[in-house]
């Protein structure tokens, strides 16, 4: 485990019940942190933070400068700062490219490229030197998926925007990195997780022969959030090796689902 005694950490993203983001907070308070959870469900942040001995900033959206400026100022107000920023959210479109809409890109755009600077601009803005900044990307930032474009181009973006806050706050000793997820069974993809065929068909391309857990990434989130770790500037593969090899295509997956059903 991580030792993130004395720490102050800010998880966005945290508003639906045992998603990533949820996961990762417990993982940080397990650890050591006290967590402030940022989110738009007012409930659901109130017990986790409840849970976890934390504090819930509600009402939170991530395409919101006023509500970003609001999560800042009670982390400031509460605790004088912040030493640990992780942004989880995310909307997993899938939606063949021809088909998506302006709307769609814009909204897509809106919450994972756009809300991702505003986030790291907010937090950045009181975080103490010495601190983490933790953005939750994906595999699909370096290798294909169908029927994802406007998902992948705005994570790989985001990864991109790292990069620039590593190099132009490495002087106060402030780490930004990615962690890229493969398929990973969350509330987002419940769907998927529970179809055997589909997890299947996944498994074959993970070297390590099974997809992640939010657990996996919450470990890797830990390391990144410690005073141990001395990289800046990266996207951690945590994905079982995915990268190395490719997503299922559609096809593929569509003909696994249906030769479960026939053998059902």
């Amino acid at each position: 485990m991580a030792d993130l005694a004395g720490k102050i950490a800010v998880v966005a993203g945290a508003a639906n019940r045992d998603n990533m983001a949820q996961v990762i907070a417990r993982r940080l308070a397990a650890d050591g942190a006290t967590v402030i959870v940022a989110g738009r469900k007012a409930e659901e942040l109130e017990r986790l933070a409840a849970d976890i001995g934390g504090l819930a900033v509600t009402g939170c959206d991530l395409t919101s400068e006023d509500d970003l400026a609001r999560l800042g100022e009670a982390a400031k107000s509460a605790y004088g700062g912040v030493d640990i920023a992780v942004n989880a959210t995310g909307w997993g479109l899938l939606k063949p490219f021809l088909e998506t809409t302006k709307a769609e890109i814009e909204r897509m755009t809106a919450l994972q490229f756009t809300g991702a600077i505003l986030f790291y601009q907010a937090m950045l803005r009181v975080m103490r030197d010495g601190g983490s900044l933790i953005q939750i990307s994906s595999a699909t930032a370096s290798i294909m998926l169908e029927d994802h474009a406007a998902y992948m181009g705005t994570k790989a973006g985001a990864d991109h925007v790292i990069r620039c806050v590593a190099n132009e706050f490495g002087h106060r000793g402030i780490r930004a990195n990615s962690v890229a997820p493969g398929f990973t069974a969350t509330p987002m993809t419940e769907k998927a997780a529970r179809n055997s065929a589909i997890i299947e068909t996944f498994e074959k391309e993970y070297p390590l022969g099974r997809v992640g857990t939010s657990d996996d990434i919450a470990e890797a989130v830990a390391w990144l959030a410690s005073d141990a770790c001395f990289m800046t500037g990266q996207v951690l593969q945590v994905n079982g090796g995915l990268t190395l090899r490719r997503n299922p295509t559609n096809a593929e997956i569509v003909k696994a689902v249906k030769a479960a059903r026939e053998t059902a």
